[in-house]
């Protein structure tokens, strides 16, 4: 599956000198890493089915700035949660009618223009997500997928990603969605199970009301993504980082928030063929309450908080 390829490295000289200087990466060591990734996973007999392109292994060896054992060990991890949490990181469609209706929403877009280090910029607008239609499940399998399809983009992988999370509007319902164990389960997934260069995260018109839900979130987070994390009253507190004229015309920017779920679309069905051999990954499981246990931990529900 996704065996070996001619890599052919069409970076622009710009990023080619950020993978040097942040990653540690030029043609010699990606040559010589991807080849000696490929026969590792080769050699792992744990390792059932698994792409071994140049695209996706160097989604695993940027993340971990061309460190081979790490980059090895993330590449379980991620083969490892997709059989965990099936229901959310499995079986993936893009012709799946929840997660259409869900993107349809405009609740979750990819700006059309990066930010000013060429990052890809994420946005979420709660509001338009139905906590009382859709459940936990839907939510993450639709974010998982979008990310599915823009983790081979090489501009991606080096320079990484930014999220603005604007939660004007946002209800009770929204917060009570997860369940404490969830929430942690979920946290874990994204900052030690997916090849992700997490790099900021705004968030934009949090209420008072949803502060502890950001404090749990937050005490989840390994100690360099919590110092990612920032709170503002409005997108204008964001206008030196971001191009606020690549926002949603909906938010203040130039282009229409359809636009925006029209470009999404055409990219998931660019890549449609890719994700969906992804549900042939196989990695043999032989003590999953291991891997369970080291994820868990906290249990419970935010339907039991106490909102001040």
């Amino acid at each position: 599956m996704g065996g070996q390829d001619d890599y052919k490295c069409t970076l622009s000289e710009e990023t080619k000198k950020i993978a040097k200087d942040e990653l540690r990466e030029d043609d010699t060591i990606r040559e010589q890493l991807l080849e000696q990734f490929r026969d590792w996973i080769k050699k792992n007999p744990l390792i059932k089915h698994c792409r071994t392109d140049s695209l996706f292994l160097l989604r695993f060896l940027r993340t971990k700035k061309f460190s081979l054992p790490i980059a090895q060990k993330l590449l379980e991890k991620y083969l490892i949660i997709r059989q965990i949490y099936p229901l959310w990181f499995q079986n993936y469609t893009i012709d799946e009618p929840i997660i259409n209706d869900i993107i349809d929403t405009g609740y979750i877009v990819p700006l059309l223009k990066r930010d000013k280090y060429g990052r890809k910029v994420l946005l979420y607008n709660i509001e338009r997500f139905d906590p009382y239609k859709y459940t936990s499940e839907h939510l993450i399998r639709t974010h998982a997928l979008i990310m599915e399809s823009l983790m081979d983009d090489e501009e991606n992988q080096i320079r990484g990603y930014v999220y603005i999370i604007n939660d004007t509007d946002i209800t009770m319902g929204h917060i009570s969605i997860f369940s404490l164990g969830d929430l942690r389960r979920l946290i874990y997934c994204i900052q030690d199970g997916l090849p992700l260069r997490n790099k900021r995260t705004y968030i934009v018109n949090l209420p008072s009301f949803g502060l502890k839900l950001l404090e749990i979130c937050i005490s989840y987070l390994n100690e360099k993504l919590k110092k990612r994390f920032t709170c503002h009253k409005s997108f204008e507190e964001l206008k030196d980082e971001i191009d606020l004229k690549s926002l949603p015309k909906e938010y203040g920017g130039e282009t229409s928030l359809q636009e925006m779920i029209d470009s999404l679309k055409k990219t998931l069905y660019e890549k449609k063929e890719q994700i969906e051999a992804l549900n042939d990954l196989r990695i043999e499981l032989s003590d999953t309450q291991h891997y369970i246990n080291e994820i868990d931990g906290v249990t419970g529900s935010f339907r039991k908080l106490e909102v001040d």
